[in-house]
């Protein structure tokens, strides 16, 4: 008798447990977005369609001036984890067995593993031990050295998937490595490599908790100037702002996503 392998649909109320975790999960955002186009001054209350709110977060030097803190601390965090995380990739799934490995690839997903408080502190304590004082600089470090695995994962997956044939192929066509790296890894490692850079764009983006620790005075963020902005209240032109932060959070997730489909198919 052949048994069917095991599903976790055919779990009794499988589907609505499902559709009760994602409603707890979504619909928070949901709300957060209707109620950044509220025309009511309380952010509780509804009072009509308006794009007001918007407008005056706009128009918020403050609120602006973290935000452009924030695009400069994700798209430098993302080319330096990218950098970096394309040799290592590459070292850990074309390199071989070589002295240091294991203890390497543990370095490397550390900062999957270990709480972001455990992190933002340990930073900030080896920032203060060192006596490192770069204003947005000691966010940017800390960014990279954090972001570099999520940058890591799509391309291993993608050196996995990619034959090494094509490599010594063309080794044995007399070229030499950089060549090789140039016009044969790096073209077919492009998928992967932009999922990676997204993923740690929108990891750099949203986050508070490192920020938080490390940033000096001038270095604020967009997630730690909407914390400051909640603590005197919710209003909708945070509201507003934190919709702003997820659409562009969102967008950055589906394009890698998009990009991880492409890879997987090529």
């Amino acid at each position: 008798m052949k048994h069917r392998p095991f599903s976790w649909r055919t779990m009794p109320a499988f589907t609505a447990v499902s559709w009760v975790v994602m409603v707890f999960f979504y619909a928070p955002l949901i709300i957060l977005v209707i109620y950044g186009f509220n025309a009511n001054d309380l952010a509780t209350q509804w009072g009509g369609f308006s794009t007001k709110w918007f407008v005056k977060a706009a128009q918020n030097d403050d609120l602006v001036r973290s935000a452009t803190n924030s695009l400069i601390v994700a798209t430098s965090a993302t080319l330096g984890a990218t950098c970096l995380a394309i040799p290592a990739a590459i070292a850990f799934e074309r390199g071989g067995r070589f002295f240091g490995r294991t203890p390497g690839e543990g370095v490397l997903s550390l900062p999957l593993m270990a709480p972001d408080i455990v992190t933002a502190i340990s930073t900030l304590m080896f920032f203060s031990f060192v006596g490192i004082r770069l204003g947005l600089g000691n966010v940017i470090l800390a960014h990279t050295v954090f972001c570099i695995p999520f940058a890591v994962l799509p391309i291993r997956a993608r050196l996995r998937e990619m034959p090494a044939d094509i490599e010594d192929a063309a080794r044995d066509l007399y070229s030499g490595p950089w060549e090789v790296f140039r016009l044969v890894t790096l073209p077919a490692l492009m998928p992967g490599i932009v999922a990676g850079a997204l993923m740690a764009f929108v990891i750099s983006l949203d986050d508070f908790i490192i920020t938080l620790m490390v940033a000096e005075a001038g270095s604020t963020t967009l997630p730690v100037y909407l914390y400051g902005m909640l603590r005197q209240g919710v209003t909708p032109e945070a509201n507003a702002a934190a919709a702003i932060l997820l659409v562009v959070s969102v967008t950055c997730v589906v394009l890698a996503h998009a990009f991880a489909k492409r890879k997987s198919k090529t």
